[in-house]
């Protein structure tokens, strides 16, 4: 591959990372992918690729698929509940994050709902939903017929709908609300905890079979505000605490030494927590603490 050449796929690689990552729910995956189509752009016959970056989205897309496949297969074994790889959002990695719809495209809880959808739904919806392809630009990339894609594209918008649950706070308050709970929970403080949880409050923790952690979500205000208190008492002494964005959101990262422990996402509802999903497998804590390591 000539210099030229490579610089151009550099300059597509940031977005070529953000499809890959909102189709596999994984960063480390989402890196191999683009990776992968490095060195199908550098080995193809140029005069055979009239739109480069279509060509490469193309590539990534069907290498996504083709990863999708064999994926449900190992979540299907997965130890507890299964979540994505947290990705640090500030400097850009998924591209600009301004807006509540862009925020919540990205968020642990849409992509959680992505998984219902079959692989071919999910890069329709993908496409259509965080890169505004058009119906005939996705039936050309997926070869399918474009009335194929409208149909699958209304399937994946009727099922991803029904539970989707959008941004409702500003990043400022966002921020606010982590930093509240962090010290109820750091004080063991169970009426300060109560008070930022909605009643139908649900946490979550993928720890993937490799460390401690709830093999089923803890559902209820009280009993997640008494697994929090006592989880303070027992876990976190000896750990530092930061604030980061990810995933759009404000979380908290917590850290012993240079070792990233767990990222808790939160998703809110009306000024409260209604959703807290604690990411502590460390596989999966890899991409996101070379992130924040460089911040």
């Amino acid at each position: 591959m000539t210099s030229a050449t490579a610089e151009e796929f550099e300059s597509h690689r940031p977005r070529l990372f953000g499809l890959a990552y909102r189709m596999l729910g994984s960063a480390e995956e989402a890196e191999d992918t683009v990776q992968d189509a490095y060195l199908r752009f550098s080995g193809a016959d140029r005069d055979t690729i009239e739109h480069p970056p279509a060509w490469l989205a193309k590539v990534v897309t069907n290498l996504c698929l083709n990863r999708l496949t064999s994926a449900r297969a190992r979540r299907e074994r997965y130890v507890g509940p299964w979540l994505p790889e947290p990705v640090a959002t500030a400097d850009g990695a998924l591209g600009p994050l301004e807006s509540v719809e862009q925020r919540d495209a990205v968020s642990l809880a849409m992509l959680v709902l992505l998984e219902r959808l079959t692989p071919t739904e999910r890069a329709v919806y993908v496409l259509r939903e965080a890169f505004a392809y058009g119906h005939r630009e996705i039936a050309e990339a997926l070869d399918l017929t474009e009335a194929n894609c409208r149909q699958l594209y209304r399937r994946a918008v009727q099922r991803v709908g029904e539970e989707r649950s959008r941004f409702e706070s500003t990043p400022e308050r966002q921020e606010a609300l982590v930093r509240s709970f962090l010290t109820a929970a750091r004080e063991g403080d169970l009426g300060g905890l109560e008070k930022l949880l909605a009643a139908d409050v649900v946490w979550s923790s993928d720890g993937g079979g490799k460390v401690s952690a709830a093999r089923r979500p803890i559902e209820g205000r009280e009993k997640v505000s008494r697994f929090l208190a006592g989880a303070s008492r027992t876990f976190l002494a000896g750990v530092d605490f930061t604030l980061a964005e990810v995933n759009g959101s404000a979380a908290l990262a917590v850290w012993t030494g240079d070792t990233l422990k767990t990222v808790v996402a939160f998703e809110l509802r009306d000024g409260l927590i209604s959703h807290a999903r604690a990411v502590v497998n460390p596989g999966k804590l890899e991409f996101v603490r070379r992130q924040l390591a460089r911040a």
